[in-house]
């Protein structure tokens, strides 16, 4: 099992952050604390796999409790889940080692599918000596989530978010452009253009269904990004 602190002064949010992580198979929650002091004095006891590390904290900003926490020589991976958009702190964290930076709010799906690319990461890094060019990219190229430019235009990150939790919240047999559009809440239309996206991305499948009356209504599943 993955190991998990959050680290996160808001318990509402802490709470939540827990919740989401004790969703993913593979992943549990090691503690939860509330400032940086808290997580270091966690981390002299019970080293952690990862850290899900808001950067507001109450005794600290959370870039200065990666560097304590390097110099202590701990080496757990630190994700940085905060409502701080300032570049230049994006940058900081990159230089820190920070191996991914999610945005608050965020969804359920967002963090799993961040702490998934970094499970498969990990897990690409596990081995001895790289084979070459080649595999150091994949291996690094794990890291790096769905990228909102290269979305064709009209559509947004957040809405393609929206979406792609409905359908993979969907049951076995799918879902209609209509219900999607009710769970993201967006209009039919808009629905039905992502889940389009996501057929053509290979993210879902399409097939009609057939009713008793009328032209058959297309049904949209998720399909684990392999294409049928």
């Amino acid at each position: 099992m993955i190991s998990v602190l959050v680290v996160e002064d808001d318990p509402v949010a802490a709470d939540a952050h827990r919740m989401y992580v004790e969703r993913l198979p593979g992943f549990e929650v090691g503690a939860v604390v509330h400032t940086g002091g808290a997580a270091l004095r966690l981390l002299e006891r019970r080293p952690v796999d990862l850290v899900l590390l808001d950067l507001h904290l109450p005794d600290g900003h959370g870039l200065d409790l990666v560097r304590r926490m390097r110099s202590a020589g701990h080496g757990a991976d630190v994700v940085a889940v905060t409502s701080a958009r300032d570049l230049a702190v994006v940058r900081q964290a990159v230089s820190l080692g920070v191996v991914q930076y999610l945005l608050k709010p965020f969804t359920f799906p967002a963090l799993r599918d961040r702490l998934e690319l970094w499970a498969r990461y990990r897990d690409d890094a596990a081995g001895g000596e790289a084979s070459g060019q080649a595999e150091v990219d994949r291996m690094l190229g794990a890291l790096r989530g769905p990228q909102t430019s290269a979305l064709p235009k009209g559509l947004s990150g957040p809405t393609l978010e929206a979406v792609t939790a409905a359908l993979r919240a969907a049951s076995g047999d799918g879902l209609s452009a209509a219900v999607a559009a009710r769970e993201a809440g967006v209009s039919r239309i808009t629905a039905r253009r992502y889940l389009e996206h996501l057929v053509d991305t290979g993210r879902a499948v399409r097939s009609p269904q057939y009713g008793q009356v009328g032209r058959p209504e297309l049904c949209y599943r998720w399909s684990d990004g392999t294409k049928t």
